[in-house]
C-alpha cells in the first residue's frame, strides 16, 4: 500500500489519531520530521498527561502515564559510545541533530554531554505532554551531569512534581541547594536526604508545597515555625515533647495557616517527659483540638516516638 497522507487530514480527525497514540508512539512520531512535530505540538492540549522522571544514575529520562500503566524510557549516552553502531537514525530534536537507536522499551540517545541531553529532551517532551517533572536521588554521582540541566529547568520557571535531593555534606550539593531554594515554590513534593548534621545551614528563600526530610535533626523550630507547607513529615527528628507542645501552642494561635498535615518522629516524643497541652501522649492520642478562634479543628495521633496532626477540613 502507499504510504498514508496522515498530514493531509482535517485538523480535528489529526487531533484525534494523536490521541489514540500512546506514550512512545507519539514520541517516535514527533521525531521524523519538524512538520510533524508541529502538529503534534500543535495538539497538547488535547494529550495524556504524563510523569517525566529524570534519572541521572541510569542515564535515563522516564516518561509514564498517571497510572504508570503506559511507560516508555529515553536514555541518554555520550556520543561517543555509538559511534560503530550500523543501527542508528538521525534527527532532529531542539536544533540540534542527533543520532539514536530504538530498544525494546524506549530509544537511545547519544548526545556531546548530559547537560545538552537532558535538558533538550525535557523541552521536547514538554511540547508534546502535559508534563510533571520529578527527579530520581540528586547524588554526587548525579550532580555534575544534572545539576545544570535542573538549574536550566527551574531559570525556565517549570514545575515539578517530586524533587529529591541528598545533602550529604558534600561542598557542591550545599552550594546546589542554596542556589535553587529560592525556586522550592515551583514543587509539589520535596525530599530531602540528609545526615543528622549536613554540614552546613540549608537556607530555604522559598517553601515547597509539601517537604519530607529524612534524618531531619538539623530542621529545628526555627525551621518549622518559618515553614509554609501544606504537609510537613519529619523522620528521625530530635524535637522533644516541649517542642511539639510549642507547635500545637502556636497553630492554636493561628500559626500555620497552610498547614493540613504535620508528622514527626522522633525518639525524643515519649510519655516520660514533659506534658503536651497538659496531657501525656496516652491521653493525647484521638483528641480533637481547635484554634483560640474555633476556626479550625485537627485530630492528634501519638505513639511512642511520634505524633501526627491531621487538620479536619472545613464542612
Amino acid at each position: 500500500m502507499p504510504p498514508f497522507p496522515l498530514l493531509r487530514l482535517p485538523g480535528v480527525v489529526l487531533f484525534d489519531v494523536f490521541k489514540s497514540l500512546n506514550i512512545g508512539e507519539k514520541i517516535k512520531l514527533s521525531l521524523c520530521s519538524k512538520k510533524v512535530s508541529t502538529q503534534i505540538n500543535n495538539a497538547r492540549l488535547y494529550s495524556q498527561k504524563v510523569i517525566v522522571v529524570l534519572d541521572c544514575s541510569s542515564h535515563k529520562i522516564e516518561v509514564h502515564s498517571e497510572n504508570r500503566k503506559d511507560t516508555f524510557e529515553i536514555f541518554n549516552y555520550p556520543d561517543s559510545c555509538n559511534r560503530h553502531n550500523s543501527n542508528t537514525h538521525q534527527f532532529s530534536i531542539a536544533c540540534s541533530t542527533v543520532r539514536s537507536t530504538s530498544i525494546s522499551i524506549g530509544i537511545e540517545i547519544f548526545w556531546k554531554n548530559n547537560r545538552e541531553g537532558f535538558l533538550s529532551v525535557t523541552q521536547h517532551l514538554l511540547k508534546i505532554f502535559q508534563c510533571k517533572i520529578s527527579t530520581g536521588i540528586i547524588d554526587c554521582y548525579c550532580l555534575v551531569s544534572l545539576q545544570p540541566a535542573i538549574s536550566d529547568l527551574f531559570d525556565l520557571q517549570l514545575e515539578f512534581e517530586t524533587f529529591t535531593i541528598a545533602l550529604n555534606g558534600s561542598r557542591d550539593k550545599n552550594l546546589m541547594f542554596n542556589q535553587i531554594s529560592d525556586k522550592f515554590g515551583l514543587v509539589e513534593n520535596l525530599r530531602i536526604l540528609s545526615h543528622a548534621n549536613p554540614g552546613f545551614i540549608p537556607v530555604f528563600i522559598s517553601w515547597p508545597q509539601n517537604i519530607d526530610v529524612f534524618s531531619s535533626a538539623w530542621f529545628t523550630l526555627e525551621y518549622l515555625f518559618a515553614c509554609t507547607c501544606t504537609k510537613i513529615t519529619l523522620k528521625d527528628s530530635r524535637l522533644k515533647n516541649k517542642n511539639v507542645d510549642e507547635i500545637l501552642r502556636k497553630w492554636n494561635t493561628g500559626g500555620f495557616p497552610n498547614l493540613e498535615c504535620l508528622k514527626i518522629y522522633s525518639h525524643n516524643i515519649t510519655n516520660n517527659e514533659s506534658t503536651i497541652l497538659g496531657m501525656n501522649l496516652s491521653e493525647l492520642n484521638g483528641k480533637v483540638i481547635q484554634t483560640d478562634d474555633g476556626a479550625k479543628k485537627a485530630t492528634i495521633n501519638t505513639d511512642y516516638g511520634s505524633i501526627e496532626m491531621s487538620i479536619i477540613p472545613f464542612q
